[in-house]
């Protein structure tokens, strides 16, 4: 089957971009926005809206596959393409990607997949959201030419098995992190609630104070609503490196000390803690996770530490699983471009004893998160992120019913 006609469409995503670095340096909240001036090249404001481009390719049957191409929320930093708008890229997409699809046949997904990620324009790789979503619209093209779902084309390519249970789904707070842990807890999430601690001194506390008491109402929270004692989510606190910049970076013994706190605290929830130091360059992260992870095990601190700035490409996932830098990766499906990339990051770090979070961002769209949950089930990673968005309820949504129907269809 060829694919006959191909087009593109802007779109909004379910979040916003924002200049993390500014935050960094102290971009104070004001309601639903930022006040000071952008630091990263490319942002107009600390935050600006999110957006995305629909990538839709019709089939000569008539059927329409389609992709989205988002980027993360924090563009333009720790090492990951610029901020990506759409009036930029659309251009790109319909002169360089278009005229090497249109009026040819589908082949397989990886055989595709690997050509999108060779291509270059002016000697430099297409943008990793470009790739995200082209190569979305490609494994749905696939699908549907096969009549199959998207998991079965990945399954039978990579020689996985789909699922025959539910992937858990964790899920995201933003700063709203006590009502929508309430929300959280009512659905009955597997893993919550991400709490943004993005600053050190407001949300972190310069001791570490405010977390410990947030950590402290979320344990009893959940007591006093789960309607089951058989409700045992997991505890994942995206922290930004600012325990590392409270108790400083190369202290390992003051950070594994406040680690041992937090376990204690959470217990008996089992608790994981995202981006414990952020650094400056790679190789420094690399080394730190890997110390502080060496420093936990040694003591056998109850925490998982999982890496996330620093660790954007495969061969980056590669390179931290290998050095056991995190007992956990994040594998921010945005970052990684074509999401055959996903699929190939999954397998590595199952394969090298790693925990694979199969992540992303709420700056993405409904339709990359149900791309990824068929990804998920489709490899079986520890954990997968609910999005986008930050409001709790819609993103649930989208990646729970996407999975049962997978569930429904397989079984």
């Amino acid at each position: 089957m060829k694919i006959v006609k191909a087009v593109c469409a802007p779109g909004r995503t379910g979040f916003y971009f924002d200049d993390q670095l500014a935050i960094k340096k102290g971009a104070l909240s004001d309601g639903a926005s930022y006040r000071g001036d952008p630091v990263t090249p490319g942002f107009q404001a600390v935050r600006q809206p999110g957006e995305a481009i629909s990538v839709l390719l019709v089939l000569e049957d008539g059927q329409v596959a389609w992709g989205d191409c988002a980027a993360v929320q924090y563009s333009g930093t720790a090492g990951r393409d610029p901020l990506f708008l759409a009036r930029d890229f659309i251009p790109v997409i319909e002169q360089h990607i278009f005229p090497e699809l249109i009026g040819h046949e589908i082949e397989d997904f990886r055989t595709m997949a690997a050509k999108l990620e060779q291509m270059t324009v002016n000697g430099r790789h297409l943008h990793t959201a470009i790739r995200y979503g082209v190569s979305q619209a490609l494994l749905d093209a696939v699908a549907k030419s096969q009549h199959k779902l998207m998991c079965e084309v990945i399954a039978e390519e990579y020689g996985t098995s789909v699922c025959d249970r539910s992937v858990p789904i964790f899920t995201q707070s933003g700063d709203s992190r006590y009502d929508n842990a309430d929300k959280m807890i009512l659905k009955g999430a597997d893993i919550l609630p991400h709490a943004l601690i993005n600053q050190m001194e407001t949300k972190l506390g310069k001791q570490g104070e405010i977390l410990v008491e947030y950590v402290t109402w979320l344990r009893q929270r959940i007591l006093d609503l789960r309607l089951d004692e058989a409700y045992q989510p997991v505890l994942h606190i995206d922290v930004y490196g600012t325990i590392g910049q409270a108790f400083g970076n190369d202290n390992f013994d003051a950070m594994a000390n406040y680690l041992d706190t937090l376990a204690k605290t959470a217990a008996p929830f089992r608790l994981r803690i995202e981006g414990p130091v952020d650094l400056e360059n790679r190789e420094k992260q690399m080394q730190g996770l890997r110390e502080l992870t060496a420093a936990i095990d040694a003591r056998s601190i109850p925490v998982e530490l999982v890496a996330d700035e620093w660790c954007n490409t495969l061969e980056d996932i590669q390179y931290f699983a290998d050095n056991k830098a995190g007992h956990m990766i994040q594998i921010k499906t945005p970052d990684l471009g074509g999401i055959g990339n996903t699929v190939e990051a999954v397998r590595y770090c199952k394969e090298k004893g790693v925990g694979a979070y199969l992540g992303g961002t709420c700056n993405e769209t409904d339709r990359s998160a149900q791309v990824c949950v068929h990804l998920a089930m489709a490899t079986a990673p520890e954990q997968i992120l609910a999005k986008p968005g930050m409001g709790v309820d819609e993103a649930y949504m989208i990646a729970y019913n996407e999975m049962q129907r997978i569930l429904a269809l397989t079984r």
